[in-house]
């Protein structure tokens, strides 16, 4: 279908569609805006200053985290949000929300346990038919919110609730307990971890497979965001719908894509998890959708759609991971952190709305 790219309320500013001081073309003229105002437009630059903060802060504070091992180990936990993180973010951008991302992560990995060592199924046919369950619940969803009208958050809410009853009832009717161990004895087993679970030794310290596919994710959705024609729907749909509809941008493939990507993802960090450690529980991934929506949101990304970085929400993992793992090695209480990220989170949504207001007045 022939169509007229939106010029995208990233490109634009983020100001909402329909505001009475929406600029004109003249008004978006590159030269007509300083530089230091097109830093300060970009989602992720919070997030880069707070990474830094953190990064700082935590290697004043302890010997450990800036060891090999202490760098390998909150970029690990970095990767595992991150992947989550991104297709979260673009969903977000979208103008979506899925909370059943993380209870995907446990369901994906349950089908695989089960169904390889309980009914006998080739581990990569398991791995394919598990994707292939990602995707279907992932356009379920995509197509309940945009033929009923209805919010995606709940939607999703809804699908959380059949997912995690799901994971525990038939987990428990089938193999009789809530966790699936063994895969390791799966004919086949070590050759799809080579994918999804391997290691990688650098200068003698041993960083995991899930670090390269965080960052490649990373860098795929910054290109499909900033430079193809998909990027541009993304951004038409989240800030400027009927517009974008009116303009001809497939709005309902391109929504629907989005929740099918959201649940690859958790697709994917499912595997990440299982083939790692060769174990699922029925409770995998729940309480994640959250930390995956913080992440996002400190990087950057609007709640209402239209603006944000896959950038900005990898960052947003950082943060996260640094601050995990910052507080293990400071031997702080653990418990502490859900404070931090309700903090981290408020002054994230403070200092985006403080910084696009002196950009726009700027302008």
């Amino acid at each position: 279908m022939a169509t007229e790219p939106v010029r995208t309320q990233q490109e634009r500013g983020p100001e909402r569609p329909g505001r009475p001081d929406r600029p004109g073309p003249a008004e978006d003229a590159p030269s007509a805006v300083s530089t230091l105002t097109r830093v300060l437009r970009r989602p992720e630059v919070g997030a880069a200053v707070a990474a830094v903060a953190v990064f700082v802060f935590f290697s004043a504070m302890t010997r450990t985290f800036l060891t090999p091992g202490g760098v390998a180990t909150w970029l690990d936990s970095a990767a595992l949000f991150g992947i989550m993180a991104i297709a979260v973010a673009l969903l977000m951008i979208g103008g979506e929300f899925d909370l059943s991302a993380g209870t995907m992560v446990g369901s994906t990995g349950l089908i695989v346990g089960i169904l390889t060592t309980h009914s006998g199924v080739n581990v990569w046919l398991a791995v394919v038919l598990a994707l292939m369950f990602a995707v279907l619940v992932g356009a379920g969803n995509g197509l309940l919110v945009m033929r009923t009208g209805l919010p995606s958050f709940i939607v999703t809410l809804g699908t959380f609730f059949v997912l995690q009853g799901l994971n525990l009832a038939v987990t428990k009717l089938l193999i009789g307990q809530v966790a699936v161990q063994g895969l390791d004895q799966v004919p086949g087993f070590y050759d799809v971890k080579w994918i999804f679970g391997s290691t990688v030794a650098v200068l003698g310290t041993v960083f995991q497979v899930s670090i390269a596919w965080w960052v490649g994710l990373t860098a795929v959705a910054t290109w499909v965001l900033l430079r193809t024609r998909a990027g541009n729907w993304i951004f038409a749909v989240g800030g400027a719908q009927t517009s974008a509809r009116q303009v001809g941008v497939p709005v309902l493939s391109t929504k629907v894509g989005l929740f099918m990507t959201t649940a690859a993802a958790g697709w994917l960090a499912g595997m990440l998890q299982l083939f790692r450690t060769s174990t699922v529980q029925a409770s995998t991934g729940v309480g994640q959708e959250f930390i995956y929506i913080i992440c996002a949101v400190v990087g950057g990304c609007l709640l209402t759609g239209g603006y944000g970085s896959a950038i900005g929400a990898a960052l947003g993992a950082l943060i996260y991971g640094m601050t995990y793992q910052g507080i293990v090695f400071a031997q702080w209480d653990n418990n502490w952190l859900k404070t931090f990220l309700g903090v981290m989170l408020l002054a994230a949504v403070l200092v985006n709305t403080y910084v696009r207001r002196r950009a726009e007045v700027s302008r």
